[in-house]
């Protein structure tokens, strides 16, 4: 019982922790989307939309997906005559880049600065839009969208109703975070007292390896890939307060994870819009793996050149 009541309280810290982040924000942009700002965003990306192969419409799911988050972009989508190949550059922009407030204000809770993971995810979303459009000649038919639940077409009117809707939408969010997080702190929490925790780091311990980063980080990649960026975060915190995880390797796990998490869930929510979701995974997963290897290499090298420099400083003196 005491690993569990441990494990309880640090879920619940952890979820405090987050809800102080997630709530105000989700509050905020929902009352946004009630208003003209979104659409001004939208119109102001038109002009990008034609380097990327898309049509200026394309930028109000862009602009839903980032501000808001994946299930808006693509109710937006649904409501276009798109091609396939126009619907799959947003489905992979989507991937890399979305819900941006919240997850960027979790990973700067961790210690990332903000606008690494800003430039990390938005540099990714555009450049891999850039490679489809010029590499990808197929996907012209009209894409044929499944089977969608509607969505509610209850208008809401009245600052204090939309005020209630987005204080609804942060609750909503929240009690999500706990029913994922604090089980997810139970289940480490028995994972490390039962030292079962040191067994699932040495499996993954060729993963890490290749990656560059060290055998502590392997929880956090596996909760990230399963769950999302923001309950990695989670796990995270916790790391980092009990196992030592240095900074070069937070910034490390963080660029992986911004560019593949969540990997069931963000792959399965595009099926319904006719694409082959198989491809998109790959392509996460390719590119958080050849990313994190990028910059381990070059974090590496700069580290040891700065060794180098200090051990030639000492001899001179």
């Amino acid at each position: 019982m005491g690993m569990l009541k441990r494990g309880l309280v640090v879920g619940l810290q952890t979820t405090w922790t987050l809800g102080k982040i997630i709530f105000p924000i989700t509050l905020i942009i929902t009352i946004l989307g009630y208003t003209p700002v979104l659409s001004w965003v939208a119109n102001l990306l038109t002009p990008v939309m034609g380097w990327i192969g898309l049509p200026g419409e394309a930028a109000i799911p862009l602009v839903l997906g980032n501000v808001l988050n994946l299930y808006a972009a693509i109710g937006a989508i649904l409501t276009m005559d798109l091609t396939v190949k126009e619907v799959f550059i947003l489905a992979v922009m989507l991937s890399f880049s979305h819900n941006l407030f919240v997850e960027s204000a979790v990973a700067a809770k961790v210690g990332i600065r903000m606008s690494v993971v800003l430039l990390v995810r938005l540099g990714l979303a555009f450049f891999s839009a850039l490679l489809i459009h010029w590499f990808w000649q197929g996907g012209t038919e009209l894409a044929q969208y499944g089977f969608v639940p509607s969505a509610s077409n209850e208008e809401i009117t009245g600052w204090g109703a939309i005020a209630w809707q987005g204080v609804q939408s942060a609750t909503i969010g929240i009690l999500q975070l706990a029913a994922i997080v604090i089980p997810l702190m139970i289940f480490v929490q028995i994972m490390k007292e039962l030292q079962w925790l040191n067994v699932f780091s040495k499996w993954m311990a060729p993963f890490t390896k290749m990656l560059g980063i060290k055998e502590n980080t392997s929880t956090t990649l596996a909760s990230g890939l399963m769950f999302g960026l923001a309950f990695g975060a989670g796990v995270m915190i916790q790391a980092a307060k009990e196992d030592g995880v240095s900074k070069k390797d937070l910034y490390l796990v963080f660029i992986f994870l911004v560019a593949c998490h969540a990997v069931i869930e963000d792959t399965l929510i595009f099926i319904p819009l006719g694409i082959p979701v198989w491809p998109l995974l790959l392509v996460r997963l390719v590119t958080a793996i050849l990313l994190t290897m990028l910059v381990a290499a070059i974090w590496n090298r700069v580290e040891k050149k700065a060794r180098m420099d200090g051990k030639e400083a000492t001899y001179e003196n």
